[in-house]
């Protein structure tokens, strides 16, 4: 079992830059792939980035591409969101996920482990 603890959240203002962590603990941290999502428009998980088990291979959703960098520490247990000219549109509680899966990432059914999610609000 899994437990996943996101942290560094805030409120911040349009064009600046925040950095979500997201701490592992009770299981082995680099079996698993990570992930970032937020709630979309219709309250779906939407998929925001990916890092693989080695941290060499990352995906992100076009909307973020660009402006967020995910990584990865596995001695440390931890993955990182940096996320940079955040936009009003960016505001949403985000939360980190974990899956042995290599396929389908952008698929939230696919994830064995969530966090409870971090706020980030970004003000105009």
């Amino acid at each position: 079992q899994v437990q996943l603890v996101e942290s560094g959240g805030g409120l911040v203002q349009t064009g600046g830059p925040l950095r979500l962590s997201c701490a592992a603990s009770g299981g082995t941290f680099s079996n698993y792939a990570m992930s970032w999502f937020r709630p979309g428009p219709g309250k779906e998980r939407e998929f925001v980035a990916r890092i693989s088990w080695s941290g060499g291979s990352t995906y992100y959703a076009n909307s973020v591409k660009g402006r967020f960098t995910i990584s990865r520490d596995n001695a440390k247990n931890a993955v990182y969101l940096q996320m940079n000219s955040l936009q009003p549109e960016d505001t949403a509680v985000y939360y980190c996920a974990a899956s042995r899966r290599t396929v389908d990432y952008a698929n939230d059914r696919i994830y064995d482990y969530w966090g409870q999610g971090t706020q980030v609000t970004v003000s105009s």
